[in-house]
């Protein structure tokens, strides 16, 4: 299988073609997934960080007494999204920055979530850009994962393989395994997986939450 490009210059290019499209394409297709990562954020508490913002598809589902924070890789996305929350009166999206997800310029223990909506696949170093959301993180606070995540097991694995040079053309992984990121918890140790929640369509795209343990 050819190797395919997971660089921030190729994740740049794909969604400055996507930022004009990308709401009419995503907006029904990802709804269960975006109402159910903003429902399980406040659920875990007020002060949300989104990484992967996007353009905001995610923004209005928030409840208004949350306080959102919302970082993306693309200027084009991040353009698109203060446009909707200008447009939709959002008051609750506090800011929102191009920022890399390597480095997140906040200070320890900001949010008592944080999100990766539809981004983890696409992230160059998934492990050390978890490791800045644990770092920005308030004790007993929760990092919500949506993505295609996969099993790699049997034929569903095989297919998933297959698959992934096409999703990347449109920015996603198929490859990318549930078990890389409980990998992840399980040696920091201060982490577990709270829940795997399957979403429309047909539980082909999951919402992954990991729990800080105050204890750890």
């Amino acid at each position: 299988m050819a190797k395919i490009n997971h660089s921030i210059e190729h994740q740049q290019k794909v969604y400055q073609k996507w930022a004009p499209i990308y709401d009419r394409v995503y907006r029904g297709f990802l709804g269960d997934a975006h109402r159910t990562v903003a429902k399980l954020a406040a659920d875990a508490g007020d002060d949300i960080l989104e990484v992967g913002v996007g353009t905001g598809l995610i923004l209005p589902h928030y409840p208004a007494r949350c306080r959102v924070t919302g970082v993306d890789l693309s200027e084009h996305m991040i353009s698109k999204a203060r446009e909707k929350v200008e447009r939709q009166g959002l008051d609750h999206v506090k800011a929102l920055h191009v920022m890399n997800a390597h480095h997140l310029d906040f200070a320890d223990r900001s949010f008592t979530a944080v999100c990766l909506p539809f981004v983890i696949t696409l992230i160059p170093d998934p492990e050390r850009a978890l490791d800045e959301c644990a770092r920005v993180l308030k004790p007993g606070g929760e990092i919500i994962i949506a993505s295609k995540l996969g099993h790699g097991r049997g034929l569903q694995g095989a297919i998933e393989e297959v698959v992934a040079p096409l999703a990347h053309r449109v920015g996603w992984s198929s490859a990318f395994r549930i078990s890389r990121i409980a990998d992840w918890a399980a040696r920091r140790g201060d982490f577990e997986v709270a829940e795997i929640r399957p979403v429309f369509p047909n539980g082909f795209f999951k919402v992954m939450r990991l729990k800080h343990r105050l204890s750890a």
